[in-house]
């Protein structure tokens, strides 16, 4: 009953929170060159984690898929169904817990770290707003940046996919790409773009709500990381879920 009270709550509580940061968004003046600043930071800090992580990841379902299409020889499918899996449902999924880890854990202690050392009430004392100055880049920033680099993560993914066929598979380059045409369709396409835009906002909500609420010192700010990695993963398979749902509701509407 504690822990649903306390789930309950963080719930709660991360909804003000992101209320009250669109609100001071909404009258409030951003300064747009603070909110670049924080996506290239975010990008150039994750871009080669990201890119190695979905090269492996593409790398991984077409050596599962070979085992299983190679049965009923098939493998000339073997492009476009490792592809489609990877694009739709397991790539933005592993490379978002990938920067659940390197984006969410740096920036909830970056934001924890400036809340018990009093940073962020010294901001509200000199009469700026810390959702204005420090909170809303990083958010936007986060969003922004995270799609970038599920996108980047998924070609890449692509490209390890490839390569593994032609090494592990023994197919050509020609035989992987001829199919992924036709069973990658623009539908696939969206949908693994919907859910890497769900993923940063998921991302970019925990990180900056659990570092804003951090407080106990040291050791809140460990608890803090922590809690935002449980989250985190929590949120993306929660919220895989939903998109997949939503996806496949759409699907059955209009095709």
């Amino acid at each position: 009953m504690g822990s649903f009270t306390y789930v309950i709550n963080d719930i709660g509580g991360c909804l003000i929170f992101l209320g009250q940061m669109f609100k001071t968004a909404l009258v409030s003046r951003v300064r747009r060159s603070e909110v670049f600043e924080q996506i290239w930071k975010v990008t150039i800090q994750s871009l080669s984690t990201t890119a190695l992580a979905g090269f492996f990841v593409g790398a991984i379902m077409t050596v599962q898929f070979t085992l299983q299409v190679k049965q009923f020889g098939a493998l000339g499918f073997l492009g476009g169904l490792a592809t489609s899996g990877t694009v739709r449902e397991v790539g933005p999924l592993l490379i978002a817990f990938m920067l659940s880890g390197k984006v969410g854990a740096y920036t909830s202690a970056e934001l924890g770290t400036m809340k018990v050392t009093e940073q962020i009430d010294a901001i509200r004392c000199l009469g700026a707003n810390p959702f204005q100055e420090i909170i809303f880049p990083r958010f936007v920033g986060i969003i922004v940046s995270s799609f970038f680099l599920l996108v980047a993560g998924l070609a890449m993914s692509i490209f390890g996919g490839l390569l593994m066929g032609i090494v592990f598979s023994g197919i050509t380059s020609q035989e992987y790409l001829r199919h992924i045409p036709t069973i990658v369709t623009g539908y696939s396409i969206v949908s693994g773009l919907f859910k890497c835009l769900v993923f940063a906002f998921v991302l970019a909500a925990v990180c900056t709500y659990k570092g804003y609420t951090a407080s106990g010192g040291a050791k809140g700010v460990g608890n803090a990381v922590i809690s935002t990695a449980v989250t985190t993963m929590v949120g993306l398979v929660i919220f895989d879920w939903l998109t997949s749902l939503i996806s496949d509701s759409f699907l059955k509407v209009f095709y």
